[in-house]
C-alpha cells in the first residue's frame, strides 16, 4: 500500500441513536457519500447496531458490515464495549484506523484513531447541561483531544473554541463540513405542504417552525415566549409549531403556560422523515434561536427546504447561514421584534428562502467524506 492510499478503516456506528437525530444524520450522510466513492481506494469496515445492518449493507456495498453485540444498544454497556470488543474487532478485521464519530474512542484502540468532537458547547455554555453530562463529555473531548491521531470537527468555530479553550494541537484537527441529503430535504410543493398541515391539523394556517432536540441549549423557551409577543396582537396570528425529540428542558413547559389561549402552539414530537421538507418548507418562517452549535445541521436542513431562517449569530451557526438567514439575539424580547419584522416581509421572506436554498447546495456530504478520508490517510501516516 502506497503511502498516499487511504487505509482500511472501521467505522463504530454504534453510537447512532434509533430517532437518527443529529448523529444519526451526520453517520448516515457520511457513510451514503463513502458509498458513492469506494471504488476510489477507500477500504472500509462498519460495526452498527443490528436494526441498522440493512440500511449499512445499502449505503456501503462493498464494505464489511459486522453486528455489535445487542447488549451496546445500551449506553453503559456500548461505553464499556468500545474499551474493550471495539479494539479486538479493529484487529480481526484488519483496520489500519479506527474512526469514532461521537466524542468518545478506545483508549488502547491497536491502531491509530480518529475522532469526530461535534462541538466544544459542555464548555461554552455549561449551564445548559445536566452536571452528569457535562462531566462526561468534557471528559471525552479531553481524552480524545489527547488520544486521537487526527481530531474531525463540523465547523472552523469549534476547531478555535478547542484551541482556545483546550489548548487543542491545531496541526491535528480536520475541519469538514457537515452536509445535506438534498435529495431527502428539497423545495416542497403545495401537496407536500398541504399533507403536511392536514396531519398536525393546522389546515390552511400559517405557521413558525422548530425542528430539534428539546435541550436548553436550544432555547426554546425563549422562542414560545418571543413567537407570543411578535403575533399576540395579530388578526390571524400563525402558529408555532415545536417538533422533534422530548428533552430535558423544564422550561418548556412554563413558557408554555404563559402562551395566550388565543394562540395555538403545537408539539407533536417526532415527524415522519418524508414530512420534514413539508413541515420545513411550508414555514412562514423556520426559527433556531440557538445559543451556540458545533455545526448547525437544522438551519441547514431548512434552507435546504427554501424556508426562511430566523437563528442567532452564535459559534458557528453564521459559518452554516452566512447571509442566507436573518439573525437574533438569543432574548425573547428581540426574538419578538426580529420575527414580527420577517412575518411583515414577505418580500424579505421569499428573498431569504432563495438565497438559502442556493447556499445549501454548496454543503454535500461528498466534500465531507472526502475530507474524512484524508484525515484517515494522515492518521495512519
Amino acid at each position: 500500500m502506497t503511502a498516499g492510499r487511504p487505509p482500511r478503516v472501521l467505522i463504530d456506528a454504534t453510537s447512532v441513536p434509533a430517532d437518527r437525530g443529529g448523529v444519526g444524520r451526520y453517520v448516515d450522510g457520511l457513510l451514503g457519500a463513502l458509498g458513492k466513492v469506494c471504488g476510489q481506494g477507500i477500504d472500509l469496515a462498519v460495526v452498527g447496531l443490528r436494526t441498522d445492518l440493512e440500511r449499512y449493507s445499502r449505503m456501503l456495498p462493498g464494505a464489511e458490515i459486522v453486528a455489535a453485540p445487542a447488549a451496546v444498544a445500551h449506553r453503559p454497556a456500548r461505553l464499556a464495549w468500545e474499551q474493550t470488543g471495539l479494539p479486538l474487532l479493529a484487529q480481526q478485521v484488519g483496520a489500519q484506523v479506527l474512526h469514532s464519530p461521537f466524542y468518545t474512542c478506545p483508549l488502547r484502540a491497536g491502531c491509530p484513531v480518529t475522532v469526530t468532537v461535534h462541538d466544544a458547547t459542555f464548555f461554552t455554555e455549561p449551564e445548559h447541561y445536566d452536571k452528569s453530562r457535562r462531566t462526561f463529555f468534557r471528559s471525552a473531548i479531553k481524552t480524545s483531544l489527547r488520544r486521537a491521531a487526527r481530531v474531525i470537527v463540523p465547523s472552523k468555530a469549534t476547531r478555535d473554541e478547542l484551541i482556545r479553550l483546550l489548548d487543542a494541537d491545531p496541526t491535528r484537527i480536520d475541519v469538514a463540513y457537515h452536509g445535506v441529503d438534498h435529495a431527502a430535504f428539497h423545495a416542497p410543493g403545495e401537496e407536500e405542504k398541504a399533507r403536511v398541515r392536514a396531519r398536525l391539523g393546522l389546515g390552511d394556517s400559517s405557521y413558525v417552525a422548530f425542528l430539534g432536540a428539546k435541550e436548553p441549549r436550544k432555547n426554546v423557551p425563549n422562542l414560545i415566549r418571543g413567537w407570543a409577543r411578535a403575533v399576540a396582537d395579530r388578526q390571524d396570528p400563525p402558529a408555532l409549531v415545536v417538533a422533534g425529540g422530548q428533552g430535558h428542558d423544564d422550561d418548556i413547559d412554563r413558557a408554555v403556560a404563559e402562551v395566550p389561549s388565543h394562540l395555538r402552539l403545537l408539539r407533536p414530537g417526532y415527524l415522519r422523515y418524508a414530512d420534514l421538507p413539508g413541515f420545513l418548507g411550508g414555514a412562514l418562517v423556520a426559527a433556531y434561536p440557538s445559543y451556540g452549535e458545533g455545526f448547525g445541521l437544522p438551519i441547514l436542513e431548512a434552507m435546504a427546504c427554501a424556508a426562511p431562517v430566523l437563528t442567532t449569530p452564535r459559534l458557528s451557526l453564521p459559518e452554516v447561514g452566512g447571509d442566507a438567514v436573518a439573525y437574533t439575539s438569543e432574548a425573547p424580547e428581540q426574538i419578538a421584534v426580529d420575527l414580527a419584522a420577517l412575518l411583515d416581509d414577505e418580500q424579505r421572506r421569499l428573498s431569504l428562502a432563495k438565497a438559502g436554498f442556493d447556499r445549501a447546495k454548496e454543503f454535500t456530504w461528498e466534500s465531507s467524506a472526502e475530507v474524512h478520508i484524508a484525515a484517515w490517510t494522515r492518521a495512519r501516516a
